[in-house]
């Protein structure tokens, strides 16, 4: 009996018994749908994060408080966060030859209001530079200026999911939102990037200090010129700061940083859950061997009647270790059409994608769990007895 054959030979038996063998490769579905869906949802989220940090621009440098690392929270966690405003100061006077400009950066969640409509908006505070520096700007109005910085002016630029949320089809510029009863009026809005930036109101940092009461930086940004070299620049911010802060009370971060951090972290998570995912393989590699073992001693009679008409214990072993393989290959087929359709799915929230490895590596993961556990049942169905087989009641 050739490979074909026996493969033939092997979807006709499970065939006959659908339910059962369904059943018998749910462990390797769940196993192989766990594979695909979890590094389609990490690639995901570094595809977000890293579009994320592009649509902010190149060249750009972020300070944050404290020295374990970067802050995503817009609620600064550091206790020992000392960044304010002189800091800007500061590296306008040492490192101003080296950047474009320099932006504090406060970011809270607040409840935005207009008349009866309300949304649930990050507030970021920070000054006139911070659209030069971020690449965000007012695509209809304008943005706020120095003068209304140095004033304390009322004044927001908000997200264009903001104004579809509060005005909807309405002008929103001259119009006035109000942040805890405070009024702010609307003079811009943000051209749309397709992510979380859509959804923030920037006011000038100052007012958000003196009618909101809230000081504490989350970070300060720059952005290097073109042509200057990052790590130089990052250099030069360091030194900056060290006039006033001590080492471990800031850390000077670069976007290629960041973004090899989130990786690290997306590494971590990726190999917890994996060995998740691989444990259900195993499970159901398991569940293939006992269902196999079964079928072995419910064939015992055909068995002895194909060795009585010449099938050698190999012809025997291949046969059974064909259906072992076939019914983990279909499992793993169906787990990575599943973990396909959850791609798609969430495709128009992340940009989530399977890499080509992953197929393959569920593909072979597949075959290999068909063979380990197939192995066993087919070998003890290879050295029946074809005497005692036939007696077999």
């Amino acid at each position: 009996m050739n490979i074909l054959e026996a493969v033939k030979a092997a979807f006709i038996s499970l065939s006959l018994n659908k339910t059962r063998s369904f059943l018998t490769m749910l462990g390797v579905i769940i196993g192989v749908f766990a594979v695909i869906s979890l590094v389609s949802l990490v690639k995901g989220v570094e595809n977000f994060v890293t579009d994320q940090f592009n649509a902010l621009g190149s060249n750009l440098i972020l300070v944050a408080p404290g020295r374990t690392g970067f802050n995503q929270d817009p609620a600064v966690t550091f206790t020992n966060n000392k960044l304010r405003a002189k800091h800007i100061e500061l590296i306008e006077k040492y490192a101003g030859n080296y950047i474009v400009g320099v932006t504090p950066s406060i970011r809270v969640g607040k409840t935005v209001k207009y008349k009866n409509k309300q949304f649930a908006a990050t507030v970021s505070g920070v000054n006139e530079k911070a659209f030069q520096i971020t690449d965000v700007s007012a695509e209809t109005g304008r943005n706020f200026t120095e003068g209304e910085v140095s004033s304390k002016a009322r004044v927001t630029v908000i997200g264009p999911q903001v104004s579809d949320e509060l005005f909807g089809e309405i002008d929103p510029l001259g119009k006035k939102v109000t942040v805890e009863g405070i009024a702010f009026e609307v003079i811009g809005v943000l051209n749309k990037k397709g992510l979380n930036s859509d959804d923030r109101i920037l006011v000038p940092y100052t007012s958000l200090d003196t009618y909101l009461g809230i000081d504490k930086f989350s970070g300060i940004a720059t952005k290097a010129k073109d042509g200057q070299k990052i790590d130089i620049v990052m250099g030069q911010v360091e030194l900056a700061l060290l006039h006033d802060l001590k080492a471990d009370e800031f850390d000077v971060l670069s976007q290629k940083d960041i973004l090899s951090s989130v990786s690290n972290i997306l590494g971590v998570l990726s190999a917890g859950l994996g060995a998740v995912a691989a444990i259900s393989l195993v499970v159901g590699g398991i569940g293939i061997m006992n269902i196999m073992l079964v079928s072995v001693t419910e064939r015992t009679k055909e068995i002895g009647l194909r060795k009585a008409l010449g099938a050698t214990p190999s012809n025997i072993a291949v046969q059974f270790l064909s259906e072992a393989v076939v019914i983990s290959l279909m499992g793993g087929v169906i787990g990575i059409s599943l973990g396909w359709l959850l791609t798609v799915g969430i495709s128009s929230l992340i940009r989530a994608q399977i890499p080509g490895w992953a197929l393959i590596i569920s593909v072979g993961f597949s075959v290999g769990v068909g063979v380990l556990f197939g192995t066993y049942p087919a070998i003890t169905a290879g050295k029946k007895d074809p005497i005692e087989s036939l007696r077999y009641e």
